[in-house]
């Protein structure tokens, strides 16, 4: 009887992937805002006050440290916190950062041709990276940004 529950708890358990993902991802980790409006707390429960509310839904956080449902982590000022997991999205974004405007392109070549400019702050989804260039998505809008005017790439 013992083994046929053991069995049966594990069945369960790996039939549902997203668990299994869950539980074996390792940190550090890029994760963004899934939520328009996001408390960040001293510490891992309601318990804890409130250091700071996002809201900026899309924006990169990099998760540092995992304690059951909540996540501990950096924003890209440096701040760091306690935000509950289920408030946090595994899709990739990125912050435009640096000085000035930062160019767009159609292609990742520093020639090639400019789509438009984005300024500093802004968020995007975040596509594939090669040769220092990164693809992102600023609401549909899709180009070729130099990685080093983005917070939120690379390995964490």
């Amino acid at each position: 009887m013992r083994i046929a529950i053991t069995a049966l708890f594990a069945t369960l358990f790996l039939a549902t992937p997203g668990v299994v993902e869950a539980q074996t991802r390792e940190v550090p980790y890029w994760a963004s805002i899934r939520a328009e409006e996001v408390n960040m707390r001293v510490g891992p429960s309601q318990d804890y006050p409130i250091e700071w509310i996002y809201k900026r839904q899309g924006l990169p956080v990099k998760v540092i440290r995992v304690q059951e449902g909540w996540r501990l982590v950096s924003d890209p000022d440096g701040a760091q916190g306690w935000i509950v997991a289920r408030l946090l999205d595994p899709a990739r974004s990125a912050l435009v950062i640096g000085e000035g405007l930062a160019a767009i392109r159609e292609a990742p070549q520093a020639g090639a041709k400019l789509k438009w400019n984005a300024k500093p702050g802004v968020v995007g989804r975040l596509g594939k990276c090669e040769a220092g260039w990164c693809m992102i998505d600023v609401g549909g809008r899709q180009g070729w940004i130099r990685e080093n005017r983005l917070w939120g790439v690379g390995e964490p």
